[in-house]
């Protein structure tokens, strides 16, 4: 979300987490600070307060984790639209999920017996917002249109795919700024070059599945605008090439190649 590309073997590392124990709070903020980012504690006991708190967070485009299901599982709160909250969550096959707010309070609450009326519950909402310490240079913009998009059955692979997608394009591209005038946005590039990159391609390769090929760079568009990641006019032709190289890597580990520029293995007779 703060365009941070971290494995998550290497934040389990870091934070020490334990297999029978899983992460806690103070785990994940350890973590966070080695990757230059505060993660706050904030607990109220008002469901619409925390509500309210939560929303302020989102709209400056801080992502927060949660502890759900009685404080067993972590998820990222990432959105809020119209009322419906999009959560990142690791569970999920489509990775992400979208919750009214009557859906979200019924999991976040926790419930603890209250020490001073015993035959009372008490709810509970702790949230931990992770404040980058830095500049954020690219930051993802998620939106309700978007998550459901990534929610189709069809799109599953792709999101499970989205760090290796995000970690491509910031080789290639930078993030739009208002200082920078002269840029090509992805949807623009792949409308001036998609045809002839595809062409190409499918001729070096011999023969691939047009449609996927489309599909890798229509998802490599939704990434870069999501980030809102452009090419500088000047990075036009690396563009082309880098573009180029991801594919004939994707065409060449999806349908393999043959031998390129080595003499045929002669057999040897009996």
């Amino acid at each position: 979300m703060l365009g941070i590309l971290a494995d998550e073997n290497k934040i389990s590392e870091i934070a020490g987490t334990r297999w029978w124990s899983g992460t806690d709070e103070f785990q994940l903020a350890k973590a966070a600070h080695k990757f230059n980012c505060d993660m706050k504690f904030t607990r109220r006991f008002d469901p619409e307060e925390a509500r309210q708190e939560l929303i302020s967070y989102l709209r400056r485009g801080i992502p927060v984790l949660l502890c759900v299901n009685e404080w067993s599982h972590w998820v990222t709160a990432v959105k809020e639209e119209k009322g419906k909250f999009i959560l990142l969550d690791s569970e999920k096959k489509s990775v992400l999920s979208i919750l009214s707010w009557r859906e979200l309070k019924k999991t976040w609450v926790h419930h603890e017996p209250d020490d001073h009326d015993k035959t009372a519950v008490l709810p509970i909402l702790d949230f931990h917002p992770v404040i980058p310490r830095f500049r954020v240079k690219t930051k993802a913009r998620f939106s309700v249109a978007r998550a459901k998009y990534l929610l189709k059955p069809s799109n599953r692979g792709f999101a499970r795919l989205w760090n290796e997608y995000l970690g491509d394009l910031l080789n290639l591209c930078r993030p739009r700024t208002p200082q920078r005038e002269k840029f090509i946005s992805l949807g623009e590039f792949l409308r001036r070059h998609e045809a002839m990159i595809v062409d190409q391609v499918d001729l070096w390769h011999g023969w691939i599945e047009r449609p996927q090929a489309k599909q890798i760079l229509n998802h490599l568009h939704f990434v870069a605008d999501t980030y809102g990641l452009v090419f500088p006019n000047q990075d036009e032709k690396r563009g082309i090439a880098g573009i180029t190289a991801i594919l004939t890597l994707w065409a060449a580990s999806e349908y393999g190649v043959h031998p390129v520029y080595q003499h045929p293995v002669k057999k040897k007779r009996r």
